[in-house]
């Protein structure tokens, strides 16, 4: 249950850190997995506990947050938590309106058209003011964990946040936000910066609230092309990584690990390898001994099994689970699917997919 009676402070402590040591490189027993949306609708408890509820009111309740957040790890032996929130929290925090709209996803009433709409937007953010919430939903969550895992906090970055904004929510082209970059280049970075700026102080908050590792979406990096990811996403997703460990030294708070997770930027691994990131977040159009040759041996990778494989039978998840940890190695790596679990998938296969690793790891470990 999630109650607010204990200590802000104090957290019980950790059993189970699996998680942290494979992102930080250190040697495990078995390889850790956890699943992106694995707090999601494919759990009937979560449909029921979401059914009431706004979507984006739900993530302004601290209380829901730590129970929905909770709720997979009472089926699954997962090896993280990873807050129930949104990435588009971050741009409400900026003055902009987002409602979620049934059956379309997000959208923005608002979205920006012209460089004069940056103006808009709030130029400089208290984020304990605009986003305490998430905070709230940490610490609390944190505390009601009682040390089981480690709990992960998140925001997207810049340029996912950015095409959101412009487009006003999902595209398959995301041709008004990348139209900018080619219009507007001076302009796009004034929009990223501020973003960028807002997230370093956000995923800093969080730290402070309790979460023990962090990771940044980079959703929508497959929309650009190398170039356009060197001059726009990368520059950022370094400035982030930088400026959050300078202050965490400043603030003196844990220095967590920190993952990259740019979704068909497969041809920017080895400049994210290099970004100041722990852990390198792969989606399931890669290669495994091809990310391992491009990111080298500093830092561990995290994925990547294709999401539909869980619609498989739940033998064949057990086979492909095998295969990947055989081409990844059990060590410096930590278990996930290539991107979020999708809301008609079983939680069965899900559990299956989880147990996989613990025993295929432990054996692969032994032998």
């Amino acid at each position: 249950t999630c109650s607010f009676s204990r200590s802000p402070k104090g957290f019980p402590k950790l059993k189970n850190d699996t998680f942290l040591r494979a992102a930080r490189g250190e040697e495990t027993e078995h390889t850790p997995v956890w699943c992106m949306r694995q707090a999601g609708r494919y759990l009937p408890e979560f449909r029921e506990t979401r059914a009431a509820q706004d979507f984006f009111a739900t993530c302004r309740s601290p209380k829901l947050c730590c129970e929905l957040t909770l709720q997979p790890l009472r089926r699954f032996p997962l090896d993280a938590a990873i807050i129930f929130s949104d990435i588009l929290v971050v741009p409400q925090a900026l003055g902009m309106e987002v409602v979620m709209v049934p059956s379309k996803g997000p959208t923005f009433t608002e979205p920006l058209k012209e460089v004069e709409d940056l103006l808009k937007l709030r130029q400089k953010v208290d984020v304990t003011a605009e986003l305490g919430y998430v905070f709230q939903a940490i610490t609390l969550t944190r505390h009601s964990l009682e040390g089981r895992v480690p709990l992960i906090g998140f925001s997207g970055a810049p340029w996912t946040l950015m095409s959101y904004m412009i487009e006003g929510g999902g595209s398959s082209t995301m041709a008004k936000a990348k139209s900018w970059l080619y219009r507007h280049p001076e302009a796009s970075h004034q929009l990223l910066r501020l973003l960028a700026d807002v997230i370093t102080d956000y995923l800093v908050g969080q730290v402070a609230a309790g979460a023990q590792a962090l990771q940044l979406f980079e959703s929508h990096a497959g929309h650009l092309g190398p170039e356009q990811f060197q001059d726009f996403a990368l520059p950022y997703i370094r400035d982030i990584a930088q400026a959050v460990k300078s202050k965490l030294k400043e603030e003196a708070l844990p220095l967590v690990p920190m993952i990259i997770f740019a979704k068909d930027a497969h041809y920017a691994l080895r400049d994210l390898a290099h970004a100041g990131y722990e852990v390198v977040g792969l989606d399931w159009t890669v290669r495994a001994q091809e990310a391992r040759a491009q990111t080298g041996k500093d830092v561990t990778l995290q994925g990547n099994l294709d999401p539909c494989a869980l619609y498989a039978p739940k033998e064949k998840i057990g086979e492909l689970v095998k295969k990947m940890l055989e081409a990844f190695g059990t060590q410096r790596y930590i278990a996930n699917l290539g991107h979020g679990l999708y809301p008609d998938m079983n939680p069965e296969h899900v559990g299956a997919f989880v147990e996989a690793v613990h025993a295929h790891s432990r054996h692969i470990n032994k032998h």
